[in-house]
C-alpha cells in the first residue's frame, strides 16, 4: 500500500502537540461514506510488552457487512515515545505503519482501537492514521479522554452525543444491551452521522466492533508468541 501522506516524528511533546494542531486542518468531517461501494472493512489494534518497552501491532481486513476475517497483518517494533496522555498516535502509528507499508490488499474503511475527534485537540490515532492513509477511519475507544455527555438508553442502538465545549466532538453508543458503551469518533473522510452507523453496524454481537476485537485476538497471539520464543534483542 502506497501511503500518500507522511511527515517527520517528533521527538518530543512540544513537537508532536505543534504537528497534530497543523494537521488538524487536513480533516475533512463533511465527506460522507460510500456505502454502495463499502466491501471491506479494516481494523488496527496496538499491543504492549510486559515491560512497555515493545509494541505488537495487527491489522485485519474483514468482509462488509458479512464481517468475515479476509486476511491478518502484523508487525512489531520499539516504544520510541513516551506516555503522554493526548500522544498515542506517536508512539502508535509508527508500527502500524510497517504494516500497511507492505499491505498489498485494500480496504474501504478503517476502524482504529482509539480516539477519532474527541480529543483535546480534536486529532486523536483515528484522525492522524486516517490522514497518514488517505482512508475514512473511526475511532471507537471503550473509555472516554475528554468531554461530556448524558448516559444512554440500556438496549443496544441507544446513543448520546459526546460534547465538550458545547461542541459535538462524537458519540456514546452502547453496542450491547445492558452493557458500558463504547466512544466513537470520526478520524477523517467520514461524518458523524457515518461513524456512529459503521460503529453500530460493525458490532453485530459484542460491546467492541469485530474488526477490532479481530485484530486485538490477533496482536494478543503475536505478542505471546514473541514474548515467550524470541528473545526482544532478536527481533529489533
Amino acid at each position: 500500500m502506497i501511503i500518500p501522506f507522511e511527515h517527520e516524528w517528533p521527538q518530543t511533546a512540544a513537537e508532536a502537540r505543534a504537528l497534530q494542531e497543523q494537521l488538524r486542518a487536513r480533516l475533512d468531517l463533511n465527506q460522507p461514506l460510500r456505502w454502495d461501494r463499502l466491501r471491506t472493512i479494516a481494523g488496527a489494534d496496538i499491543s504492549y510488552s510486559c515491560k512497555g518497552t515493545r509494541l505488537y501491532a495487527a491489522v485485519v481486513v474483514l468482509e462488509f457487512p458479512s464481517l468475515k476475517l479476509r486476511s491478518v497483518h502484523t508487525a512489531s517494533g520499539p516504544v520510541n515515545f513516551p506516555y503522554l496522555p493526548g500522544y498515542l498516535s506517536f508512539r502508535e502509528i509508527p508500527v502500524l505503519l510497517k504494516i500497511f507499508r507492505r499491505l498489498t490488499e485494500d480496504f474501504d474503511v478503517l476502524v482504529c482501537d482509539g480516539h477519532g475527534y474527541a480529543h483535546p485537540r480534536r486529532f486523536g490515532l483515528a484522525c492522524h492514521l486516517a490522514t497518514l492513509l488517505g482512508k475514512p477511519a473511526v475511532g471507537c475507544a471503550k473509555s472516554r479522554l475528554i468531554g461530556q455527555y448524558q448516559e444512554p438508553a440500556w438496549e443496544r442502538g441507544s446513543f448520546q452525543v459526546l460534547y465538550s465545549d458545547q461542541e459535538q466532538i462524537g458519540w456514546v453508543l452502547r453496542t450491547r444491551t445492558g452493557v458500558k458503551p463504547i466512544f466513537v469518533s470520526p478520524g477523517n473522510f467520514i461524518t458523524f452521522e457515518d461513524a456512529l452507523r459503521l460503529a453500530l453496524q460493525a458490532s453485530p454481537r459484542y460491546r467492541v466492533p469485530e474488526p477490532i476485537r479481530q485484530a486485538h485476538l490477533q496482536v494478543n497471539q503475536l505478542r505471546l508468541r514473541e514474548e515467550t520464543q524470541v528473545p526482544h534483542a532478536a527481533i529489533q
